[in-house]
């Protein structure tokens, strides 16, 4: 058991590590929207990071809000709102393997036919892509929300006998409809994410290989522009593996949803989450300008 004072500490730190991450979010939203009022147009990129902004600060108030009522017992409120947390998250997980494919099909070397298609297309396809997202998360959440009615159900029937049939029954089939929906909503995206990173890393390392040994002026600058790359497809790649394991064992953990180590977790979910929001805030050039131009105007003022 953690002590009372340690569980406000941590409480405060995951309410500041989400104040954090509704800035970030809102930051990319409103930086990349003045991109597009400015130009009339957003790079493909742009548009991922964009509907990935909106969604973390969906996901975050969701998760606050949730977290509470859970730890308050606001059962019926927690159920709502946490479908939205889900959905949320279900989308993140899509929008950030849709990230992954991008860079990899529009940066590897591969001479493949498909990846030639692909690359030819890919930058089009992106809004269709979106909308197929966001079509593949309502659908996703369509068995969380199922389980949600049923565990009502289960309250109402508490006045039942405790061996009754058919609340063992409503209740074994919730639960595995929840793991199961978990497994695969969050598994397919992460996988699609893994194999993307994956070719990425491949091509680019080979790309470097062949840069050392033709030892060329250009081929210096083009090495070391690779090497940055694979440096910041490493730190997406560990910390979005590390937001799926961590947001996967803390839904299948029963330990961890009660007591003090319910924030333990929390904070420790939502620092992964925070790092995870740097690394794709530096993903993009608009972005990394928009911050530069802040930085050296603070540094001036």
């Amino acid at each position: 058991m953690i002590p009372f004072q340690l569980t406000v500490f941590i409480i405060v730190i995951y309410m500041l590590e989400s104040l954090t991450i509704i800035v970030q979010s809102s930051l990319i939203v409103a930086v990349l929207c003045k991109e597009w009022l400015q130009v009339k147009r957003l790079s493909p990129v742009d548009m991922i990071l964009t509907s990935l902004g909106i969604c973390r600060f969906i996901l975050q108030w969701a998760s606050i809000l949730s977290n509470f009522s859970l730890y308050f017992n606001l059962n019926y409120a927690f159920w709502y709102i946490s479908v939205i947390w889900e959905f949320s998250n279900v989308l993140i997980f899509w929008l950030t393997s849709l990230l992954a494919v991008f860079y990899c099909v529009k940066v590897t070397s591969f001479t493949n036919p498909i990846f030639f298609w692909l690359r030819w297309r890919i930058s089009r396809s992106v809004p269709w892509f979106l909308l197929g997202s966001l079509m593949i998360s309502c659908v996703a959440i369509i068995p969380l929300a199922v389980s949600k009615f049923i565990q009502i159900q289960l309250i109402t029937m508490e006045h039942l006998p405790r061996n009754s049939t058919v609340i063992v029954r409503l209740a074994m089939f919730q639960q595995y409809l929840v793991n199961a929906h978990r497994l695969v909503a969050l598994g397919i995206p992460f996988l699609l994410f893994l194999a993307s990173t994956t070719l990425l890393v491949a091509s680019l390392i080979q790309h470097v290989q062949q840069m050392q040994h033709r030892n060329t002026g250009h081929g210096n600058s083009s090495m070391k522009a690779h090497s940055t790359a694979l440096r910041s497809l490493a730190v997406l790649f560990i910390f979005f593996t590390s937001y799926f394991l961590t947001v996967l064992i803390s839904l299948t953990h029963k330990l961890l949803k009660k007591g003090s180590w319910f924030w333990v977790w929390e904070a420790v979910i939502y620092a992964v989450v925070s790092i995870h929001s740097t690394s794709l805030m530096l993903s993009s050039p608009t972005l990394k300008k928009a911050l530069k131009v802040k930085c050296w105007g603070l540094d001036a003022a």
